[in-house]
């Protein structure tokens, strides 16, 4: 393998680990087990945005505990819109479609550490109901 491909090789690998790492929140709507996704979350980690016109800022812990208090959403859709990667950090958007009758926009600010991806914060929108 040349140099070249060896370096798409690694980025495409990158791309692939930053999805996985998201995996667990982007299950949190659809399962409403929002202890599941503890683990994708950094220590220092904040989510802060705007409910329905209103700002909030949660902690991981009020973050998962809001997740388990909605419930499952089986009807929920989501497509990953963007993930931008620069050394060991990145960003990634995600949108949401029907979350309980929402839609949101997520943008995401992961770290790799230790060679783990984890999300460092999170700010959102509710920018519409379905």
């Amino acid at each position: 393998m040349n140099a070249n491909n060896e370096a798409e090789r690694q980025s495409y690998d990158e791309y692939a680990a930053v999805e996985t790492a998201l995996k667990p929140y982007i299950d949190g709507p659809y399962t409403g087990d929002g202890e599941a996704q503890r683990g994708v979350w950094m220590d220092h980690a904040r989510i802060v945005g705007s409910l329905d016109g209103q700002f909030m800022a949660l902690t991981v812990d009020e973050f998962i505990a809001a997740v388990k208090e909605q419930g499952p959403a089986p009807n929920v859709n989501h497509r990953i819109v963007a993930i931008g990667i620069a050394g060991s950090a990145a960003t990634a958007r995600i949108e949401f479609i029907d979350w309980h009758g929402l839609r949101f926009t997520d943008f995401f600010v992961l770290i790799k550490q230790d060679g783990v991806w984890k999300i460092s914060s999170k700010v959102f929108d509710s920018h519409s109901r379905n």
